[in-house]
């Protein structure tokens, strides 16, 4: 009888275990997202429509695919003034998604990145050191064979977080940069 219990035990231990959302992490919401961002200053909602000249110019800057033609970035103001950009980027990292804040400055630097969402096992997860190579670094460098140092164990998450970064300053680049202020 002991048998049977210890098999039932063990089988639910296996069976909660090898769930795939046990590894699930959500750290911040969209609204905690944007006072990270920008504090307690105003955000408005930027909604971009490129062309098909402007996704092939985002997409070959920025050595990855535009998953839609409508794209969204949030735009911090303080009396006004722009005092940066910030996209939510969601990508899969090897099998389940991560989300990311990709923080821009005015000018359209690297200024924060933040881990909204992470559902691989939390060892694939990128340390928050690791990020800091990458401020203030340019859309040309922004590659592990440009100065970039990748991590042994989370190649695909650093990976993912390069394409997701390059995606938002390319798209600064080309949509925002010589438009003018919104």
């Amino acid at each position: 009888m002991k048998s049977g219990r210890f098999r039932k035990l063990v089988f639910i231990c296996l069976l909660l275990t090898s769930n795939p959302f046990c590894f699930a992490k959500v750290f911040y919401s969209k609204n905690e997202a944007m006072e990270l961002a920008f504090g307690k200053a105003e955000v408005e909602l930027l909604s971009l429509f490129p062309d098909q000249d402007q996704i092939n110019q985002i997409q070959k800057e920025a050595h990855t695919n535009l998953d839609s033609a409508f794209i969204s970035l949030y735009v911090g103001k303080e009396k006004g003034k722009i005092i940066g950009y910030a996209a939510i980027e969601t990508n899969t990292v090897r099998t389940k998604p991560e989300t990311l804040l990709i923080v821009l400055s005015p000018d359209g630097h690297l200024s924060n990145i933040v881990t909204l969402a992470f559902h691989e096992p939390p060892e694939y997860m990128p340390p928050e050191h690791w990020y800091a190579q990458l401020f203030q670094r340019p859309l040309a460098e922004m590659e592990f064979n440009k100065g970039v140092d990748g991590i042994s164990g989370a190649t695909l998450s650093t990976r993912a977080t390069l394409n997701s970064v390059r995606k938002v300053m390319s798209i600064y680049e080309i949509l925002i940069k010589n438009q003018g202020p919104h």
